[in-house]
């Protein structure tokens, strides 16, 4: 278009303002390599520069929409986002993968009703390069709802034109990479195999494998040749299929490669020479690879990927393979597709592992909860036998033996408890620095003459929020195992130090969030862990010691505190040279502190207050008939009252005789029917001043967020003893 068309177009909208503003558009742009174009508001062309002229062509498109309907998809949709982005802000500009590579469109608004545009080709595809513009191979990238963004010339061919949407190229949706799909050519509907490469934002490379391309389906997943070729030169398929962007093996009958792309090869870490068998490069499929192969190629399991390992690469490599049976003049023979399923058998893993451990957690709490109802019968019927026996009794030391094994019993299930994360905590505001101070003393007894214990702090170190009395249980089981793992001695260092996360830490399939923590390392110049078992460390009874020298709970028991504790556990080791565990706690920050109501240990009775007669009705429900005994008998033995049920249907029914009158409700948290705090909490209705006393073999929030709707409540974890059970009576209704 010439400026005199320019000329008539300004006189016709009658701005004769614009005339120089053109006139002065017209010298700058000539001299500009990209192309530049001048619209109206309704995107009709008023001027382009020769540049554009060239390269679109002097064609009868009179709309920039229709000047760019064959450089990318849905033009109108792009051009009318970037002009009112103009409109509003001025400019716009916005980067495009066109057929021609990547383009930036920028527009302007240089006048009320005039936008200038300026296309620039950031890396144009020309025939001849490796890009795909080029590439003799049909390809097209396609969206994730199915229109096409870009096809090229070779893709143009066979299909006799630009098409727009994937569903009218193939005739069932969605296309299946590395199998025959149905592609309706300018001849008609034509068979062809198809590889696939996902890419950002849901977009997809589809690619017309050579060979595949064209022919009757002579069976199931095989292909005969036909007319729809890639109009190559024989000569050329070799290299076109060596460069071709999808790994690709042919496997001839026997299991023996007979080619491999580039791609397949850097996959497999296989020499470009030499020859190989499919058995020699993977394994994993649970059966034999000849089996495998030799099914495929009778026609059967075409259409069903495997996921197995290959053997070559020095890094553990998963593949996903998909075979497609291939008729050629020999006989058939397949052609692998190969996906990197590497990171998705890590998720898989990630997954499993996550399952495996809450698996174990939630056996590990459930036995915990049963023996502590076993432990709860055996030391409390212990405790009674033992106020009937003094100290010179012939069986008093065997009682001891008793209460002492059990209470060893009650310790490994709190272990149990402490891995699946349902023990009971005390949080208080911790400086580390001082905690590991007062544990100084038994830890350098507890490393023996041998290793040396070092310790170095963070002299400005923050506050935590943790229970102390677990978290020093947790350093104890550190630097046992690190004294253990060194037999011939050496150093034990314990540092403290502030770390603040700009950005989330991801490793060993965790993700730690951005922000400040307290860290904690336990370094030792012991044996190390092999790579192999590095990752089963935390798992209950799980040990490397030998038999008899561990019971394979003290990292399960750390991992479990530390995770309750809101915090994350990690380990570097390397075999021969020691290990590192490195604990990362939240920094306290009072404003996100929820109020914690501890006992007050000075307000519970004294042991010689532990004689005194009760006074008061108890309530007790409990469905375990040991522990509903021992309870009955110690209390009523301090001169209580008791009224016992099994179940909570009961305890209500006996409540429904208005003239019983009682003081407290003694009740088990989790019972076949109704729980406890259900119970509890309706029959406080009608009796609103009763107080309430929960046991539980689990931990204190086993039954979720109730304990705190119920006033005049406290709870008593099981296994509890005589002492522990009369002193909370007592003090709940005195």
């Amino acid at each position: 278009m010439t400026f005199s068309v320019l000329w008539t177009f300004l006189q016709n909208h009658r701005h004769p303002g614009h005339t120089k503003l053109l006139r002065d558009l017209n010298q700058m742009s000539e001299a500009d390599t990209s192309s530049c174009f001048a619209t109206d508001k309704d995107g009709e062309i008023i001027w382009k520069n020769t540049v554009a002229s060239e390269r679109l062509g002097q064609g009868k498109a009179e709309t920039l929409a229709q000047a760019f309907r064959d450089l990318f998809a849905n033009p109108s949709a792009v051009l009318f986002r970037l002009q009112n982005r103009a409109q509003a802000t001025g400019s716009a500009r916005e980067d495009l993968s066109t057929r021609r590579g990547q383009t930036r469109l920028a527009v302007h608004r240089i006048a009320t009703e005039v936008f200038f545009w300026r296309v620039e080709d950031f890396g144009e595809r020309t025939a001849g390069t490796h890009g795909s513009e080029g590439m003799s191979l049909p390809m097209l990238t396609a969206s994730k709802s199915g229109t096409v963004l870009f096809m090229n010339e070779a893709m143009r061919r066979v299909l006799g034109g630009r098409v727009k949407t994937l569903d009218r190229i193939f005739t069932e949706l969605p296309p299946r990479p590395g199998e025959v799909n149905i592609v309706s050519t300018a001849d008609g509907p034509v068979p062809s195999m198809i590889a696939g490469i996902e890419s950002a934002a849901g977009r997809q490379e589809i690619y017309l494998i050579p060979g595949g391309t064209g022919g009757a389906a002579t069976d199931e997943g095989a292909v005969s040749d036909g007319n729809l070729t890639l109009k190559s030169p024989a000569t050329e398929q070799p290299d076109l299929f060596d460069e071709l962007p999808v790994p690709l093996l042919k496997i001839l009958p026997g299991g023996h490669i007979d080619t491999a792309n580039r791609l397949a090869r850097k996959m497999l870490s296989i020499p470009r020479e030499g020859e190989f068998a499919v058995s020699d490069l993977v394994e994993g499929l649970g059966r034999s690879v000849r089996d495998w192969l030799d099914e495929a190629l009778d026609g059967r399991g075409l259409s069903r990927s495997e996921i197995i390992r290959a053997r070559l690469p020095e890094q553990e490599r998963f593949l996903q393979i998909t075979l497609t049976r291939r008729a050629e003049k020999e006989g058939h023979v397949l052609i692998a597709v190969l996906t990197d399923a590497t990171e998705l058998k890590t998720l898989e893993a990630q997954f499993v592992q996550s399952q495996k451990m809450q698996a174990i957690g939630q056996l590990a709490g459930g036995v915990a909860h049963d023996f502590n109802n076993l432990l709860t019968a055996i030391t409390g019927h212990c405790d009674l036998l033992m106020l009937r026996h003094d100290q010179g009794d012939p069986d008093y030391g065997d009682l001891v033996q008793i209460n002492e094994n059990a209470n060893r019993a009650a310790s490994l299930v709190g272990q149990l408890l402490a891995f699946s994360r349902k023990q009971n905590l005390q949080p208080e505001v911790l400086d580390l620095r001082g905690a590991v101070a007062d544990l100084a003393h038994l830890l350098n007894r507890l490393v023996g003459e041998k290793v040396s214990l070092v310790m170095s702090h963070d002299p400005e170190l923050n506050t935590i929020r943790a229970d102390k009395r677990q978290l020093e249980q947790v350093l104890m089981n550190l630097v046992v195992n690190a004294r253990d793992a060194m037999p011939d001695g050496g150093e034990i260092r314990i540092e403290t130090n502030n770390v603040t996360l700009s950005e989330p830490l991801s490793r060993d399939r965790v993700i730690v969030p951005q922000g400040n923590y307290v860290v904690v390392r336990v370094r030792d110049q012991g044996t190390g862990i092999p790579a192999g078992k590095i990752g089963k460390i935390f798992e209950p009874f799980y040990s490397t010691k030998r038999t008899g020298e561990g019971t394979g709970l003290g990292l399960s028991m750390a991992y479990g505190i530390v995770k309750q504790t809101g915090g994350y556990i990690f380990v570097d080791s390397t075999p021969g040279e020691g290990s590192v565990f490195t604990l990362y706690f939240p920094m306290f920050e009072a404003s996100d502190a929820p109020q914690l109501q501890v006992p007050v240990q000075e307000d519970l009775p004294s042991d010689s207050d532990q004689t005194r007669q009760g006074e008061g009705v108890v309530l007790l429900v409990e469905d375990e008939a040991p522990v509903r005994a021992f309870a009955s008998r110690a209390l009523r033995m301090r001169g209580y009252t008791v009224i016992e049920a099994d179940c909570a249907e009961t305890a209500l029914e006996t409540l429904k005789d208005d003239t019983l009158n009682v003081d407290l409700f003694l009740s088990d948290v989790i019972m076949p029917g109704m729980d406890g705090p259900s119970w509890v909490r309706q029959a406080l209705r009608q009796r609103p001043d009763v107080k309430v006393v929960f046991v539980s073999g689990y931990a204190e929030d086993a039954f979720g967020e109730n304990d705190d709707e119920i006033p005049n409540s406290v709870f008593l974890p099981k296994p509890f003893s005589l002492k522990d059970l009369t002193r909370t009576i007592q003090k709940q209704l005195h």
